[in-house]
């Protein structure tokens, strides 16, 4: 269980959430409502106020690195550090096993970066998040530079994770895409968070 409670930043009213084991929650609303705030403030990456907890232990009982191992916030676009993919990704067979599932071929791993669409980086960057192993996942617009079949490989993986009791939060403008993965969601506008749960009328 993710339970966030009075969570606020300078931009964002105090938010309080649940996102139980096994669920996804959309976040939705318009450009600039405070999507990505409201993660990256679950991950402490940005001064925030308010109480998060991950199956009842508090944010602040563990060192940041390992909170953002156990809750691993992933935005649109990613960070790269070095010229090569190979890089980035410390157990190369883990990484040739999971990438056929995220529609990558395992020559990925010997790319250059630079050559990267931004729909492989994307890819790439998830199947990064998710060697980690991480208890949950706060994806920002992650599929949003993909082709429908690439999309449709990403949600089957995440769907999986689910399935395993995973939690996560996703941030999209597609609701088609918000209601295949979630059940409800938390709809933001202005920094705060509307009516919980109610999708808009399309």
């Amino acid at each position: 269980m993710l339970r966030i409670e009075a969570l606020q930043t300078r931009h964002l009213a105090a938010i309080d959430a649940e996102i139980a084991d096994g669920e996804c929650v959309a976040v939705i609303g318009p450009s600039g409502a405070g999507k990505t705030l409201f993660l990256r403030a679950i991950a402490d990456l940005d001064p925030n106020e308010g109480r998060v907890t991950l199956d009842g232990r508090a944010r602040e009982s563990l060192p940041a690195p390992e909170w953002r191992r156990k809750i691993c916030y992933l935005p649109p676009d990613s960070g790269w550090w070095a010229e090569r993919v190979a890089a980035h990704f410390p157990d190369a067979e883990a990484a040739r096993a999971l990438f056929p599932r995220l529609a990558l071929p395992e020559a990925a791993l010997d790319w250059e970066v630079a050559r990267l669409s931004t729909g492989e980086r994307q890819r790439l960057a998830l199947a990064r998040a998710l060697l980690l192993r991480p208890r949950a996942l706060l994806l920002d617009e992650p599929t949003s530079g993909l082709d429908a079949a690439s999309m449709a490989a990403v949600e089957r993986v995440l769907m999986e994770m689910l399935a395993e009791g995973g939690t996560i939060l996703l941030v999209t403008h597609d609701l088609a895409q918000g209601k295949r993965l979630a059940k409800r969601c938390l709809p933001f506008k202005q920094g705060r968070l509307e009516s919980e749960g109610t999708w808009p009328r399309t």
